[in-house]
């Protein structure tokens, strides 16, 4: 049992010996950056230590593991109580006294003693689930600065032993499924910094996301006063690669931490010494600065936050190192770009209203039609496996390039109004590039050129999916239009029927033919039914310009008829009053017939149906029979609904004006009602595909099952297609198995991912974070309104005011939203709507006002606000808010 090793030591490169904070200290040592000296006491020292404690934590640890969040703090109380009142062992006393003196006894340039009984020392804890690349776990455990003294030494050590059981380090780790069995604690004895000046360094933007940035915060002293937050440091943004001043911000620096003669740390203030409001850092000690944080980064290959000290003579020390998680991954285009420069990637599953990862074999979905539809157009594509040219992953979401879009002055404008229609915090967001040259739009014959390739492209998808035929007929007929679409979808129930006896590879190349070729041209072609309502509607837009306000134009779209997702709730909600409080799956028979393709998060085809999974369909059920008043329940919200757009649109054709201007006005108002509710078929389309390939590919896994290549058949979702033809063809079950574990544990990991960005650059900024541009039309999405900070503004998307509870759901699965409460939701997909049904309003993260969410809200008459960042953290579930869906805003009592 190794109690003491040295920062040098190889052991000190092992997780389990010593912590996520020291092997990264003895990888900066090894790499010969300028890191202080120091020993480990080690986690063999900490179970030594808390070994006789064993039968009074067990039964504490069971109880966390089965504990709420908010009833963790007593547990990890009693924990570190017990730990606390230890006594060292004898035998790691001894040791740890004999490597304090030696590091007193050795030499040093740090600036601080050198004498071997009063060497001032960092104690700083070293957790075996710190500083790793998924979760840092920064500030959870207890430092403490300037120990002088062997008996100091010994009781800052022990109280780091304790900080394992903070209460915030307990919640950290049961947020991240950490066993508290699993853990133990290492803590570094680190020689000082005798630092005139101290603070952090992240490698990278850790606000916008900007990996070509470095940025550092500083005060004079020690580093403690940046670290804990107590000060307004100087703030400064450089390049990384020439360490150039971009950014710069004075700070007050209303205190500093010094070290105190003969142990501890004080603080300084302004009127003790008058220096503290003195600039901290010159352009060359940045610049020093900048180059360290770049050889750490080049170090663990990836940005990193780090602690540093200069010390008197100017010399700058790192104290600390570890991953910045905090960052989205970059994004990885399926092939390399047409041209150097920096690129911009719309997230298309989050415009899809899907916050979650996609499964592995959900992605190789989009890959094939992507592929497929590129390759259709006229885009080289050699293998429709790989995905379009612009397609892209990040944090295993889909992502598309849409830099040639950007940077074509009609392709933007064209972006920015369907941003403004579906995903209205992307247009404000897409703004933000309006002064930056990367992405100025072509001129001259580079404009020409890229006009020419796309009007070409664009007629060659005309042509494949017949999209102007069915225009045509839709503004002939819509009720025509409405039956062909049902009928097209309906004939896609039949695709990808093979016979019962079919092998695995028969099954793989039918699938692959039918994502690559008949899906890319679904989509656009059921589109071409629904895409005039919406022509239809900017015309009469245009012709009410003063004469109307918004609206009024948006009442317009209550209630309209032809929509699928709302035709299957009023479905459900009739088999609700038919079936009663206790419904069974029996009960749902003709229902799933007819819908069971759907899902929550249903473009993802790694996850169930519910036509696999019922149960969702019970609970909504459940719920909707807690509705007693008819009058309250959707069909009646509906109708009423049906009755206000009519009204509506009576009201804009009296405010039209000329004889001739009313005639249009009323021929573009009626095909807008009845055409806009197509919006949602092309989807239902894409799903009834998506279903009928993941039958074949559970049909794949099943017989790989059987042969025991894979443990069960939905482990196919998990694999790629290359490796899952691999599997097919023979491949190493043991190796198999590995990928599935791999991919399975990968995408369980991003499932706690929180935070996603809409539109992501290639060196990693995220738009949202940038400051807006002076000038820009709009006010950014989720600000609070000027005369009233309680006020939260996103973008109006269904018109009413409502106040009530709000309900926050996350994951709509199993969730009970009580008749008139509002839903709070990040996004929504037609799998979310059973929970419109008895919603009293709705507030959005995303979304803009032609949005799935905002279709569904105005159509059952519900006030909705959409658009609202991080809705889903700034209220909680209980709190009464007010939801006024045609100002946009969201007022919490």
């Amino acid at each position: 049992m190794t109690l003491i090793v040295a920062l040098d030591d190889p052991e000190c490169a092992e997780l389990a010996a010593v912590g996520g904070k020291a092997v990264n200290l003895h990888a900066m040592r090894a790499a010969e950056l300028p890191v202080p000296d120091g020993v480990v006491v080690t986690t063999d020292a900490y179970r030594l230590a808390t070994a006789p404690l064993a039968p009074a934590l067990e039964p504490l640890f069971e109880q966390m593991r089965a504990a709420e969040p908010h009833d963790l703090g007593l547990l990890a109380a009693r924990v570190r109580e017990y730990v606390g009142l230890i006594d060292l062992p004898a035998e790691l006393v001894r040791t740890l006294d004999a490597a304090y003196v030696a590091l007193g006894a050795g030499t040093t340039d740090t600036g601080s003693p050198d004498t071997a009984t009063d060497v001032p020392v960092a104690v700083r804890s070293s957790a075996t689930s710190e500083d790793l690349a998924d979760a840092s776990f920064a500030g959870q455990q207890d430092t403490y600065l300037n120990v002088v003294g062997a008996d100091a030494v010994r009781d800052a050590v022990l109280a780091c032993f304790a900080s394992l059981w903070t209460q915030r380090a307990v919640a950290y780790r049961h947020t991240h499924g950490i066993d508290p069995a699993d853990v133990s604690l290492a803590v570094v004895v680190q020689r000082m910094v005798d630092a005139r000046a101290a603070g952090v360094m992240f490698t990278a933007d850790p606000i916008t996301g900007t990996r070509t940035h470095t940025v550092v915060d500083a005060n004079h002293g020690l580093g403690e006063s940046v670290v804990s937050g107590e000060v307004n440091p100087d703030h400064y943004v450089l390049d990384s690669a020439t360490g150039t001043v971009l950014a710069r911000r004075t700070g007050d620096k209303a205190v500093a931490v010094r070290a105190r003669a003969g142990g501890g740390v004080e603080r300084e203030t302004p009127q003790v010494g008058g220096t503290l409001t003195d600039d901290v850092l010159d352009d060359a000690a940045l610049r020093d600065l900048a180059a360290l944080g770049s050889r750490a980064q080049a170090l663990f290959g990836a940005p990193q936050d780090t602690e540093w000290a200069l010390d008197t003579d100017g010399r700058a020390w790192l104290t600390q190192a570890r991953p910045v998680t905090t960052l989205y991954p970059l994004v990885q285009r399926a092939a390399p770009p047409p041209a150097p420069g920096r690129r911009i990637f719309l997230c298309a599953s989050l415009a899809q209203g899907l916050t979650r990862p996609i499964t592995p074999l959900g992605r190789e979905a989009f890959k094939l039609i992507t592929g497929g539809g590129a390759r259709f157009v006229g885009f080289d594509v050699p293998d429709v496996r790989r995905g379009a040219p612009a397609y892209a992953e990040a944090g295993q979401r889909v992502f598309g390039d849409i830099t040639a879009a950007v940077r074509n002055p009609l392709g933007r404008r064209l972006a920015a109004v369907a941003f403004h229609y579906m995903e209205a915090r992307s247009a404000t967001a897409l703004s933000r590039l309006d002064a930056d040259p990367d992405f100025a739009p072509a001129t001259g014959g580079t404009r020409l050129v890229d006009a020419a390739r796309g009007a070409v492209r664009i007629a060659r998808m005309f042509a494949a999916s017949r999209l102007p035929v069915r225009a045509v007929i839709a503004l002939r007929d819509p009720d025509a239009a409405f039956a062909g679409a049902l009928a097209e979808i309906e004939a896609l129930r039949g695709e990808l029927a093979l016979p019962a006896d079919a092998d695995p590879a028969t099954r793989l190349d039918a699938v692959e033919q039918v994502l690559s070729q008949r899906a890319p041209v679904v989509m656009p072609g059921v589109a071409g039914y629904a895409l005039p309502g919406f022509v239809c509607l900017a015309l009469a837009r245009h012709l009410l310009a003063g004469r109307a306000d918004p609206g009024e134009l948006q009442d317009v779209l209550r209630g309209v008829p032809h929509n699928v997702t709302t035709q299957m709730d009023l479905e459900l909600w009739d088999l609700s009053r038919r079936v009663g409080p206790d419904p069974s799956v029996e009960d749902l028979g003709p229902f799933l017939g007819r819908w069971g393709d759907r899902a929550v998060a249903e473009i993802d085809l790694g996850l169930p149906r519910w036509r696999e999974e019922p149960e969702h369909l019970l609970g909504a059920l459940r719920n909707l029979a807690r509705v007693e008043d008819e009058s309250a329940g959707p069909r009646a919200q509906f109708e009423r609904g049906e009755r206000a757009g009519a009204d509506a649109a009576r009201r804009l054709l009296e405010a039209a004006g000329s004889p001739a201007r009313r005639v249009v006005v009323g021929f573009a108002l009626d095909r807008a009602r009845r055409l806009v509710g197509l919006r949602e078929a092309p989807k239902l389309g894409l799903i009834t595909l998506l279903a009928r390939a993941r039958e074949q590919f559970l049909a794949i896994g099943a017989a790989l099952a059987a042969d025991g290549r894979l443990e069960r058949a939905d482990d196919v979702v998990f694999l790629d297609l290359f490796t899952l033809r691999d599997a097919i063809g023979g491949a190493d079950p043991a190796r198999v198995r590995r990928v599935v574990a791999a991919n399975r544990a990968d995408y369980d990991a991003e499932l706690r991912r929180r935070h996603v960005p809409r539109l992501l650059l290639s060196d990693g900024t995220e738009l949202e974070a940038l400051p807006p541009v002076a000038g820009a039309a709009g006010a950014a999405p989720g600000s609070a309104a000027p005369d009233d900070p309680r006020v939260l503004v996103g973008s109006p998307a269904s018109a009413g005011v409502v106040t009530a509870t709000a309900r926050v759901v996350t994951e709509p699965v199993g969730a009970q939203l009580e008749p008139g409460e509002i839903l709070v939701a990040p996004s929504t997909d037609p799998g979310w709507t059973p929970l419109f049904l008895t919603a009293g309003g709705l507030v959005m993260e995303m979304g803009g006002s032609n949005s799935h969410g905002a279709v569904v809200a105005r159509e059952y008459g519900i006030p909705a606000v959409v658009g609202l960042a991080h809705a889903a953290t700034r209220l909680r579930t209980g709190q009464r808010i007010t939801v006024d869906g045609s100002a946009g805003t969201v007022t919490p009592d």
